[in-house]
């Protein structure tokens, strides 16, 4: 069976986690991060006010969009356009053979834009969710309904035992 890999995303972050095997731990391959993404989104909405098209007196004249709001949507969709090229290279090295995602909405919608038919091809799952915060068992729950057999974090379940599902079996 070929690896499957977990990609959690937001606008500015995304983590790649990998399983071996169906029920195993959730394994770390990397983070990409956006450091614009990550920018003071006040700085960049007082920036734009100097450019906006308002002569001061009346109503806003109706081509006022922020300059900082665009800036924000320019850098979100060229790290979503990072973040498929990444997954496209790993694919080309077959790092993996199935791909769950799980992105915030806005993000979900830009990153699948991006990628390319291959990656599609083996996209098994899409979460319309931001997971970024969830780690181990807690995570593995929320993606294949299942705890991963050695306790991803930490990884005793409530009896102490290393954590299994047995209503899972075989599958994806």
């Amino acid at each position: 069976m070929a690896t499957t890999w977990i990609v959690l995303a937001d606008e500015g972050r995304a983590r790649i986690l990998a399983q071996e095997q169906r029920g195993a731990e959730l394994q770390e391959v990397t983070e990409l991060t956006d450091a614009a993404a990550h920018a003071d989104e006040a700085d960049l909405q007082r920036d734009a006010a100097g450019r906006r098209a308002h002569g001061g007196t009346g109503p806003i004249s109706s081509i006022t969009t922020s300059a900082g709001a665009d800036k924000l949507e320019q850098e979100a969709d060229l790290f979503a356009r990072r973040v498929a090229e990444h997954l496209a290279q790993a694919l080309q090295k077959q790092h993996y053979g199935a791909l769950h995602i799980a992105a915030a909405p806005k993000f979900l919608g830009r990153l699948r834009q991006h990628l390319s038919p291959q990656v599609q091809a083996l996209v098994q799952q899409e979460i319309n969710k931001d997971l970024l915060q969830f780690k181990g068992r807690d995570l593995a729950e929320r993606i294949f309904g299942e705890q991963p057999r050695h306790g991803a974090s930490g990884g005793l379940n409530a009896g102490g035992m290393s954590g299994t599902d047995a209503g899972t079996g075989l599958g994806a």
